[in-house]
């Protein structure tokens, strides 16, 4: 069920040993431009339309994890009243078991959710081992256990009217009221944001200002993924020390021919569902 901690799908290709992903943690407010940044990201590594268990990036959203709400708390979403950027509102325990599985270079099932009628649906999307993961929410540094999974980190620092314009304008095309998107945001979106996103900006190794329009730091992320699965980038450390005192580093796997060199001008992502973030 997509509830369950989820393992690895059976067959050949779970079968094969794949190189374990180099995975990234990409966070920021609401409609900073986190999908975006991951969009380009992928568009400039040439795996926009890589079929998809291909693929060798792939772009994953904290918003599939949001947790089954209660008949309440579905009244409530339905009424612009439920807190969707709370800490509480995720699912860290499938996040975290789903990430893990990903991270050791298995075929997960993601869930899929619902944001019409608030919850998770039946059919879920499979994931195949890719050489690199970004994971993209405006909480994903916010649990440690999470936070500490990442290889990179980039936070997306856009300016907050711009965020709330595209917030409004975003959410006016999916139909929803003005004033009860703007009750929401003050009541909600603007005081989690600085209480549970913003002090997370401090575990980001890069911070990405101005989003999309800051090609320059996308460049210099493409070009670090590139170096890595090249194999021109052996080793990175997070700075955590082990018993012995000394910084203990994560070597990444020798490449293969099937992992070094990215097919250019091809492209796939898993689609971007309607989201509120």
């Amino acid at each position: 069920s997509p509830g369950s901690a989820m393992a690895s799908a059976g067959g050949p290709d779970s079968e094969r040993p794949h190189p374990k992903p180099f995975l990234i943690g990409v966070s920021g407010g609401t409609a900073s431009g986190k999908s975006t940044v991951c969009e380009k990201i992928m568009e400039l590594l040439g795996q926009n339309e890589v079929e998809q268990r291909q693929r060798k990036v792939l772009i994953l959203s904290q918003d599939s994890f949001y947790k089954v709400l209660t008949a309440e708390q579905q009244a409530k979403a339905l009424k612009g009243q439920y807190n969707f950027d709370h800490p509480d509102a995720f699912d860290n325990d499938l996040m975290h078991s789903t990430l893990k599985n990903i991270v050791e270079g298995k075929t997960v099932e993601v869930p899929t959710y619902d944001f019409v009628t608030h919850s998770r649906l039946a059919e879920t999307t499979v994931v195949y081992p890719a050489d690199v993961v970004l994971f993209e929410g405006i909480l994903v540094f916010y649990n440690q256990d999470i936070r500490d999974m990442f290889h990179l980190r980039l936070f997306v620092d856009t300016d907050s009217d711009v965020r709330l314009s595209r917030r409004v304008l975003r959410d006016m095309k999916r139909g929803r009221d003005l004033e009860q998107i703007l009750t929401q945001y003050t009541t909600f979106v603007k005081p989690a944001f600085e209480e549970f996103c913003l002090p997370t900006k401090k575990y980001a190794d890069v911070i990405i200002p101005r989003g999309v329009d800051n090609m320059v730091a996308i460049n210099l992320i493409v070009q670090h993924i590139q170096d890595i699965l090249n194999g021109d980038i052996c080793k990175w450390q997070r700075g955590a020390m082990n018993g012995h005192g000394r910084p203990y580093k994560r070597p990444f796997p020798e490449p293969t021919e099937s992992s070094s060199v990215l097919a250019a001008g091809k492209r796939s992502h898993l689609e971007s569902s309607s989201r509120p973030h």
